[in-house]
């Protein structure tokens, strides 16, 4: 039985249940996914009317997500908002539409932003103090940030979003974790010209599948990514899901609530197990343990899949359950070690 597996792409992300089941085929089924920062109780599906399939996606359409988009983010009036096929979408974008020289990653974070700028030509940095984003042409944070749960306050923001602005860069914030702690949104600097906000429905909805996000900023900067999108960059059943979702904000409260006491649950099964709890979100907890790599083979042997971190050997990364079933397969395992 392998302790470690690979997979295709060259930076590891979570979900990969197929390469775990390669490297534990004797592990217990069904696995229990606990490897990505995903609401495991998703958003409903509802009824998918049928020309959402069959009909190329109208302006009636695209105004009604837009609508509802502007409504769930606080967006105002002068900021555009731009929907595509999930955060993902623009990571790969943005370098592309927005050349840069030199920039500067606020680190430890997602491993895309860094590679798709260096994909691009670009000569990537990755800082640990805001303030050092400043000298870049180009700046990008994750906020609250993956996998520790950082979050930088607006008003912290604003200086760098102002310089940006005045030197013609680029300050990209991705808020892809951002829904169920809107307060902390930098929306209010969305509509200066140095300034991309990323939003995604993979995570507090619960809806990776769908592929649908957004991009908000100044209209200038939106008219070439809309240029470069094209005019159907998201499909006609994702723009009907994400209008709905996005306009349900009772069933947001109370998807905040429960998964927030759900990472409580977590937290203190995590700290009986001997981990140090060293950040988190309300959808995933970020525990440190001088044998977390022995940790994860033992998880994986009882088919319990969690995220590891090559640059942090002693991280492991927590996901919630979604049902009791897996919680008690996951608590069981924790005691037992």
């Amino acid at each position: 039985m392998s302790a470690a597996f690979s997979v295709a792409s060259p930076i590891a992300h979570g979900g990969r249940l197929d390469a775990a089941r390669r490297a534990y085929p004797d592990a217990p089924q069904p696995w229990v996914d606990l490897s990505t920062g995903i609401n495991p109780h998703a958003y409903p599906l509802p009824e998918i009317a049928p020309e959402a399939w069959t009909r190329l996606p109208d302006d009636d359409a695209f105004a009604g997500l837009d609508a509802a988009a502007r409504a769930a983010y606080r967006a105002a009036s002068d900021v555009s908002i731009i929907p595509g096929a999930g955060a993902q979408a623009f990571i790969q974008l943005l370098p592309r539409v927005f050349p840069a020289r030199r920039v500067g990653v606020l680190g430890f974070t997602y491993a895309e932003h860094a590679a798709c700028w260096s994909a691009c030509g670009a000569i990537v940095g990755t800082v640990d103090a805001l303030d050092e984003l400043a000298r870049f042409d180009a700046a990008v944070l994750v906020n609250p940030n993956n996998p520790d749960g950082r979050i930088i306050p607006p008003d912290a923001l604003a200086p760098l979003a102002q310089e940006m602005t005045r030197k013609g860069g680029v300050l990209v914030i991705d808020e892809s974790f951002m829904d169920f702690t809107p307060r902390s949104s930098a929306v209010a600097l969305a509509s200066m010209e140095g300034v991309i906000l990323l939003r995604s429905l993979g995570k507090a909805y619960g809806l990776a599948g769908l592929r649908l996000g957004a991009a908000l900023c100044a209209p200038s900067r939106a008219a070439f990514l809309r240029a470069t999108l094209g005019p159907w960059a998201v499909s006609g059943p994702a723009i009907q899901v994400g209008a709905r979702a996005l306009a349900d904000l009772h069933w947001r409260a109370a998807a905040a609530a429960r998964c927030a006491a759900d990472a409580a649950r977590l937290d203190d099964a995590l700290t009986r197990a001997g981990f140090d709890l060293i950040g988190g979100t309300s959808f995933f907890r970020l525990g440190r343990h001088d044998e977390a790599r022995s940790w994860h083979r033992r998880l994986c042997e009882k088919g319990l899949l969690v995220r590891a971190f090559p640059e942090r050997p002693d991280w492991l990364r927590f996901g919630l359950p979604g049902d009791e079933a897996a919680w008690d397969r996951l608590t069981t395992a924790l005691e037992v070690g």
